[in-house]
């Protein structure tokens, strides 16, 4: 006589909450818990970007409990920004054997807001001359190929000092000073700033940390050759850099050389910002046009697992990423491709976008 198998049981059926939230567009929401009102104890759950309205969000994490109670809390973004939000991601990959790029490691960040593209010789020029009536001093005037093209030719100490002079001319607080004891703003001159420098918790902008910049440029997804995740190749209709097919197999452009809609014979063959498509958090050029100056100095990676890690004691030069119009070609286009140069460097190749610190 044949056995019958037992019969299955249900042991458990659990209710993930799924809210549908209304909010505005292009503010920054921030969804939290509580399971005690009388402890005023808010948990955060996730910061986003309002694209769509009305959204959804599941909370996969709940676990069984007698009260969990949510809220929404919204802020306007800052102009031209975008919120990058909190949490963890793999830094760093080992896709194409870049040792500079590995070991890779965990990284938590901070929520942060990030401009969606990078500073124009427009704003350059606006901020600038606010500056030069206002006691700063840099080393390069900047330069761009047209108002809406990214400035360029700025050292690391000239755009650090801007940052701090974009902050005060729109009258919020600057970040960087001369020493640890954070009593003078910085201004002149060239000096070798320490993370003690800088004051972390400020609203005023500053340059992003380099995993910042990296969890940026991922566009929210991981394990990806470049800013997008619907394929691990790159052409000339996504970004604007030196193609060479037979150098690259994931370089798939249709013919090599410079991105010939903006190779005019005059040099620097830049683009216009927002020229090409942005990735999942609303970034233009996180790869090509200009190499992006970050905070850090360059040195290697650890293996440890990391939560807002700053610039490393040792090291002098100063970090550069997502590639350029001609630099690297399509290698330097990854985001875990990895520049380096000289702090008081310059050229048609460097440019920078801003990022500000977020209470969320």
């Amino acid at each position: 006589m044949a056995a019958h198998a037992a019969d299955p049981v249900i042991d458990n059926i659990s209710l993930v909450p799924r809210l549908t939230i209304t909010s505005d567009l292009a503010t920054a929401n921030t969804v939290q818990y509580s399971t005690d009102l009388n402890q005023a104890s808010w948990v955060v759950l996730t910061n986003l970007t309002v694209t769509q309205t009305p959204f959804w969000f599941v909370d996969a994490s709940a676990s069984p409990s007698p009260l969990r109670l949510y809220r929404v809390v919204a802020s306007p973004l800052p102009n031209g920004m975008t919120l990058i939000p909190a949490g963890p991601f793999i830094m760093g990959d080992s896709l194409d054997h870049d040792p500079t790029a590995r070991p890779t490691h965990t990284v938590t960040v901070s929520a942060f807001y990030m401009d969606t593209k990078l500073v124009t010789y427009a704003l350059w020029q606006q901020v600038y001359q606010w500056a030069t009536n206002h006691g700063y001093a840099f080393d390069n005037p900047g330069l761009g190929k047209a108002d809406n093209h990214p400035v360029h030719t700025v050292n690391w100490y000239d755009v650090v000092k801007w940052c701090n002079a974009r902050s005060e001319s729109e009258g919020i607080t600057p970040c960087y000073f001369t020493s640890a004891a954070q009593t003078n703003i910085y201004r002149t001159g060239r000096i070798n700033l320490g993370n003690a420098f800088v004051n972390w918790n400020a609203n005023g902008y500053r340059l992003p940390t380099e995993a910042e910049w990296e969890k940026a440029a991922r566009g929210g997804v991981s394990g990806h050759r470049f800013p997008w995740s619907d394929t691990d190749n790159i052409n000339q209709s996504r970004a604007n850099y030196f193609s060479d097919t037979g150098k690259y197999s994931y370089d798939q452009s249709a013919t090599g050389g410079y991105e010939h809609d903006f190779d005019d014979s005059v040099e620097p063959y830049t683009s216009p910002v927002g020229y090409f498509a942005p990735n999942g958090y609303g970034l233009y050029d996180a790869a090509g046009n200009l190499h992006k100056w970050c905070w850090d100095s360059y040195s290697t990676y650890s293996s440890a697992a990391q939560v807002d890690p700053r610039s490393p004691s040792t090291g002098s030069d100063r970090v550069a990423r997502g590639g350029s119009w001609y630099y690297n070609e399509a290698d330097g286009c990854r985001v875990a491709a990895r520049f380096h140069g000289s702090a008081d460097g310059r050229g048609d190749g460097l440019g920078f976008r801003c990022v500000r610190s977020s209470t969320q």
